[in-house]
């Protein structure tokens, strides 16, 4: 079975679930198409109850979502329920803000013969939303809550090892009184991905994953002439200059790097220090993570998690042990690991200099990057010599200084003195190999509408 629920921390499969069949995705199709037909036109304020609804139902049940959520990918229960309120708020948002987003919008014009313009924005139809494993509720909310606002309908391929994670939203989407057709999770086999992208009744894509799965994806909508979104891999710079505060950054360090087990695109995979504060950085950073206690993540005293799967640690594993190859220095930090599961051990990997091309590569787990920079400028040049460009840190006493070199480095988004940290009101998304397009707010919600222009002219004005 393509569709499995395996714990994690016991490597035990729990349940197993059937590809869909092709007569199951063109259903599917036919019925999402049908019920877009009437949601396009249903008011906002409509629209708005089902997402409060949505919203109210996970906050409730958020106990419940969590445990399913740390069942199935093995992330703290206490991150999981972070994640569940992180949807609600998302919900939430929309319902508030998704008429005025998409009110439509009078065109300056230099005189009056040019005419009345009004730019309005309508839904185009069904949506694909291809989800990864590592938030398995945020990612799927923030492509379901934009687009049900705006009044398209959504299709759910999400990842293989999170089938009750994807029912549960069937459950949640019923439950809040969306119509049915509108949403639906599908356990699409890969040919389906194909199937679904050239019905003309599907206007595009979302996705989240890997690079690899991006350019797979990307090709297939691109020959389908559909519009696609790609939020892809990362490898966030976490710069520490030489007035920051070395003790609260090395703290963020820690936090940066390890949550979700440091399985997240925007985790602070990449610590740039400046030479005259690295030493007393490392030294800290060192004592956080050997602070971390790995175990049961439903255990509140746990503070790392078991990564997603065995096959998710054997090939963080096998990545290090290819970099090593290449000659990067590896150094074992943080206390052990249960050898029960899919844990892995904090490694701290350094010596990635111009001849390396591990420097280049995105780990996903407990594996962090370090290096020295010179001053600022090395800092800067560090930190955009990467083909990622998702997100990034930058630590500094200094604000203005701090938004100077954000503003330098190349990527979609930058905090100063803290992790990057997903938000319901701030927009998600980068460029270069991280993908293209953007996630919530305004943005997020125009990614696959219509923006058209309607102008009424005299009829008797010149062409």
């Amino acid at each position: 079975m393509a569709y499995a629920s395996t714990n994690p921390y016991t490597n035990e499969v729990v349940a197993t679930f059937a590809d869909a069949t092709d007569a199951e995705v063109q259903t599917a199709l036919s019925e999402a198409h049908a019920a877009f037909e009437s949601w396009r036109d249903t008011s906002f304020a409509d629209r708005a109850k089902v997402m409060n609804a949505a919203a109210a139902i996970l906050r409730r049940d958020i106990d419940k979502y969590a445990r399913l959520g740390t069942l199935e990918m093995g992330k703290l229960f206490e991150e999981s329920k972070k994640e569940v309120i992180l949807s609600a708020e998302i919900f939430e948002y929309y319902a508030n803000h998704a008429e005025e987003l998409l009110k439509p919008e009078i065109l300056p014009v230099a005189n009056a013969v040019e005419g009345r313009p009004v730019l309005v924005h309508e839904p185009l139809g069904i949506v694909l939303a291809i989800e990864p494993w590592n938030f398995p509720f945020y990612q799927v909310v923030r492509i379901i809550a934009p687009q049900l606002s705006a009044g398209n309908a959504v299709l759910l391929k999400h990842a293989s090892n999170l089938p009750q994670c994807a029912a549960a939203f069937d459950t949640l989407m019923a439950e809040a009184g969306l119509p049915k057709g509108l949403f639906r999770n599908l356990y699409a086999a890969r040919p389906h991905t194909a199937m679904i992208l050239n019905d003309p009744r599907v206007c595009g894509v979302a996705l989240t994953g890997s690079e690899g799965a991006g350019t797979v994806i990307a090709g297939i909508a691109g020959k389908a002439l559909k519009k696609a979104t790609m939020e892809l891999g990362g490898a966030d710079a976490f710069i520490v200059l030489d007035d920051a505060d070395v003790e609260k950054a090395a703290r963020w360090a820690v936090i940066g790097r390890h949550w979700n087990a440091g399985q997240v695109c925007v985790s602070a995979k990449r610590l740039i220090v400046v030479d005259a504060v690295y030493d007393q950085f490392l030294a800290l950073y060192k004592e956080g993570v050997a602070a971390l206690k790995a175990g049961d993540p439903m255990d509140p005293a746990t503070t790392l998690a078991p990564l997603s799967s065995q096959a998710a640690a054997d090939d963080l594993r096998d990545q290090v042990t290819r970099a090593m190859d290449l000659g990067a220095k590896v150094e074992v930090i943080g206390a052990p690991v249960p050898e029960q599961g899919a844990f892995f051990q904090p490694l701290l990997m350094s010596g990635l200099d111009e001849k390396n091309a591990a420097r280049h590569w995105e780990f996903f787990g407990p594996v962090t990057q370090i290096y020295r920079a010179k001053d600022e400028a090395d800092a800067i040049r560090i930190a955009n010599d990467s083909p990622y460009g998702l997100g990034g840190s930058v630590f500094t006493k200094d604000e203005a200084r701090g938004a100077r070199v954000a503003r330098a480095i190349r990527t979609g988004m930058v905090f100063i003195n803290h992790p990057l940290s997903p938000k319901a009101d701030l927009p998600f998304g980068g460029i270069k190999n991280s993908g293209y397009g953007r996630e919530l707010i305004g943005l997020g919600i125009k990614e696959f509408i219509n923006h058209k222009l309607i102008n009424v002219v005299d009829i008797d004005a010149a062409f």
